[in-house]
């Protein structure tokens, strides 16, 4: 071999080390927690932008925008961002939704500022992304003047604001009910133990859900049902040029925070008490390794000698079970057990 070819091939094997700060920046973002935060981030983004969009349509377009287009635009912005999501984070979107998964002890609660930070920086992105796209038709109809109440208002297009039929308590009742039927039809249709939406079909189901809490029960507070999708977005319009009215007009800006949080967990609580507490569940299954694989006997997860890792009912995913094979005369032994195939699913209310 020539010092030339040596020398090619060098550099060849040198193009294909990836540098040290590539390497770090991988490893980093293979991480679990990093991995989830940006998962929300960008599903939140993904929801946001469509469902802003579509309310800049229906306030800046006349007849180019609807209030059912809004909610087709937040709908299916939800659906898409769960496909965005779906298999990593969850793409709960919500902070009242990763509140109350804390809360019920579905995920731990050192995820839920990782989440809550992907969620708000977000929809923060997805506020901007819209003021720049509508910059033009804002100032058009505006005229120049950012208002936050009035005939030519525009900080409706990003956050809630209040009507002038519904008071302030009132509309707190309105954003603690809805959410709370949000978080109890997020749990149907998620249950697998219950009758849940068809394997990937959740996505469009869950859509589906926003639109019909929008059409039904939107009109009093605007169903935020969300601090994620209401507070980074006024946190933007404060610093755009609408100031700090956004936060002072009736004093609304806390319930779309506050709210949504009790909404979701009363609804989750409300769900697994009156419909996960009475839906029956199948015992788990204790195998003889030296008999027949159909001699079973079924035996209740409180008898169980060892440890059984439950499924978590926030992404619906299912952890392996465990089971005990007595090997006679030699001590039990243990082994896993493929969760769809050869073991019953059991899940923790």
């Amino acid at each position: 071999m020539t010092q030339a070819d040596r020398r090619k091939r060098s550099t060849r094997s040198s193009k294909m080390i990836p540098p040290p700060m590539v390497v770090k920046v991988q490893k980093i973002l293979q991480k679990e927690m990093v991995r989830e935060f940006l998962a929300e981030l960008m599903s939140t983004y993904v929801m946001m932008v469509f469902g802003l969009g579509a309310v800049a349509h229906m306030v800046l377009g006349e007849k180019l925008g609807s209030y059912l287009g809004v909610n087709l635009g937040f709908g299916f912005g939800v659906t898409m961002g769960v496909h965005v999501a779906g298999k990593i984070s969850g793409a709960h979107m919500n902070a009242a939704v990763t509140f109350t998964s804390c809360a019920l002890g579905r995920m731990a609660w050192k995820k839920f500022p990782v989440y809550v930070l992907g969620q708000f920086m977000g929809s923060f992105l997805a506020a901007a992304t819209i003021y720049c796209l509508f910059y033009g038709a804002i100032i058009d109809f505006s005229g120049g003047h950012l208002t936050v109440t009035g005939p030519i208002a525009t900080a409706n297009i990003f956050a809630t604001y209040l009507p002038d039929h519904m008071t302030l308590w009132r509309g707190f009742l309105d954003e603690v009910i809805v959410t709370g039927m949000l978080q109890l039809c997020l749990f149907a249709i998620t249950d697998n133990g219950n009758n849940p939406a068809l394997q990937g079909t959740q996505a469009l189901v869950i859509g589906i859900l926003i639109v019909i809490i929008g059409v039904s029960l939107g009109m009093n507070s605007g169903y935020a049902i969300n601090p994620s999708r209401d507070l980074p977005p006024r946190f933007f319009t404060c610093l755009a040029g609408w100031g700090t009215q956004v936060f002072r007009a009736r004093d609304w800006w806390w319930v779309p925070v506050v709210a949504p949080l009790l909404g979701a967990y009363l609804g989750g609580i409300i769900y697994l008490v009156f419909i996960g507490c009475i839906i029956p569940r199948e015992p788990q299954i204790l195998e003889n390794c030296v008999g027949s694989e159909d001699r079973r006997t079924p035996v209740l997860p409180k008898t169980m000698p060892h440890q059984t890792e439950i499924s978590s009912l926030t992404s619906g995913s299912v952890s392996p079970l465990t089971s005990v094979c007595v090997s006679p005369p030699s001590r039990p032994s243990v082994r896993s057990v493929p969760p769809l195939s050869e073991s019953i699913r059991i899940q923790q209310f």
